[in-house]
């Protein structure tokens, strides 16, 4: 209890930090789906020197291919692996654990609020940070002439593949981010195409970001987990919520078909009331996902929308794992 107790805590604490973004990043949210805005309107070639207008809209100038690079976000370390541009990796976060090979690259400390000391003993080219980099942070290393740029949190799968392609713009990996995208969109088409072929209806869903003392916290109809779901053919039940709260009284009155969980909750979850009387617990549909490749934009979430696809609609998949 006292292992989830924690964990809960500082997956609420998360929350409410995202949840919060808004109260200080006036300047960084310009548009929903903007992270940067490139002199350029396309990504299919870096040209250096090359100027951005960054997320607090201020002018940056990048005269050369960024060859030290730290990464403030586990999403986007993720998406520099799978750009190929690892060898410029030089900084990473606390949080940053995957692929393991990352392990091996000093870290910067936390997400939202790196060590900066660290960060400009390392002489980067570029930080790249995610949407709740701390302005304070931004202003620090801004301030110390490292140039930063911070990605915002996107909506839908369609935000995702542009936000690609901003990175490999800025990286010089353009022809990699396509490569990333066409398998993405492949292996999404791929998944949809074995959907629709399935005789049920779509399954009733619910996500379990935390529950119990500290509140019930799911994925709104506002968020990009819901979208991810949604690509998989499940119905959210907290699709009319906005953010992350939901209330438990309600779940019990949805009494979703099917459940999902981290790994670390399932037991819990299922042994504690009044969770152990939702039907999903009592027919074992409370499945354990790898709920980075939800939590983490980018490459990944393709793999997600398959693996719940094939939750939702196992008769489906079922010759996928007979070929």
């Amino acid at each position: 209890m006292n292992h989830f107790r924690r964990s809960a805590a500082t997956i609420v604490a998360v929350v409410t930090l995202v949840s919060s973004i808004g109260l200080w990043t006036m300047g960084c949210k310009k548009k929903e789906s903007e992270a940067i805005s490139s002199e350029t309107e396309t990504f299919t070639q870096s040209v250096y020197p090359m100027t951005f207008t960054d997320s607090y809209g201020n002018k940056m100038t990048l005269e050369e291919e960024p060859q030290r690079i730290i990464s403030c976000g586990p999403a986007i370390t993720e998406l520099i692996y799978a750009l190929g541009q690892e060898k410029k990796l030089v900084g990473r976060t606390d949080y940053c654990n995957y692929p393991e090979a990352c392990l091996a690259i000093e870290s910067v400390g936390a997400i939202d609020v790196p060590n900066v000391e660290t960060i400009v003993a390392l002489q980067p080219d570029l930080v790249i940070a995610s949407s709740i980099f701390s302005k304070e942070s931004y202003e620090q290393l801004t301030g110390l002439g490292i140039k930063v740029i911070c990605f915002n949190e996107e909506r839908d799968p369609e935000g995702v593949y542009t936000m690609i392609g901003m990175l490999g713009k800025l990286i010089n990996a353009n022809e990699e981010a396509t490569t990333v995208v066409a398998e993405m969109e492949s292996k999404i088409k791929q998944v949809q195409s074995r959907i629709e072929q399935a005789q049920t209806a779509a399954p009733s869903v619910y996500y379990v970001v935390s529950f119990g003392e500290y509140g019930d916290f799911t994925c709104g109809g506002d968020t990009y987990i819901h979208q991810l779901i949604t690509e998989a053919g499940g119905r959210n039940v907290a699709e009319n919520v906005k953010g992350w709260s939901f209330s438990v009284d309600q779940l019990i009155e949805d009494d979703p078909d099917i459940i999902i969980v981290p790994e670390w909750a399932k037991e819990e979850f299922m042994e504690t009331e009044p969770y152990n009387q939702l039907s999903a617990v009592k027919n074992n549909k409370v499945y354990t996902i790898d709920t980075d490749k939800l939590d983490r934009q980018g490459a990944r979430n393709a793999e997600a929308i398959e693996e719940m696809a094939a939750i939702f609609y196992p008769e489906a998949f079922e010759t996928v794992d007979g070929q």
